[in-house]
């Protein structure tokens, strides 16, 4: 998702906005991006592993085909309650969100060949982040109709 795209849909989110699935608030959503791009510049470290099968698999139904993000599903490593907040408002929390996307970007124009680590699929470069933010950022941005 490109940062212009991004930054349009960012400004249709407001507090007031409802979720139409899940237990995130749209701070909370925010902030999950946030840190998804963190991981994917490698500025959240994520122990490196060799996917089994299964991961390899679900690694390929989702960024390989139009299949969408499934409701409900559940990212390694998070507990099923609410993160505590980082930020102290939606706002700032949507300025984080922009300012890590740049940094994502930043990373992998620098170092094209880079492989950063996701928790559920091991080592993807690139184009499989962006494959992957595209459509993990349009399954929650659609959480809240934006």
């Amino acid at each position: 998702m490109t940062k212009e795209i991004l930054f349009q849909r960012l400004q249709q989110l407001s507090l007031q906005s409802e979720a139409k699935f899940g237990i995130l608030t749209p701070q909370h959503m925010v902030e999950h991006l946030t840190l998804t791009l963190k991981m994917s510049a490698g500025r959240i470290p994520i122990p490196e592993f060799e996917p089994t099968e299964k991961q390899l698999a679900r690694k390929h139904a989702l960024l390989f085909t139009d299949l969408p993000f499934p409701q409900g599903i559940k990212a390694p490593g998070l507990p099923d309650t609410l993160l505590d907040l980082r930020y102290p408002d939606l706002e700032t929390a949507k300025a984080e969100l922009i300012k890590s996307h740049d940094a994502y970007h930043m990373l992998f124009q620098e170092n094209p060949t880079k492989y950063t680590h996701h928790p559920g699929f091991g080592p993807l470069n690139f184009d499989e982040w962006e494959l992957f933010h595209a459509k993990h950022m349009d399954h929650h941005l659609g959480q809240f109709g934006c």
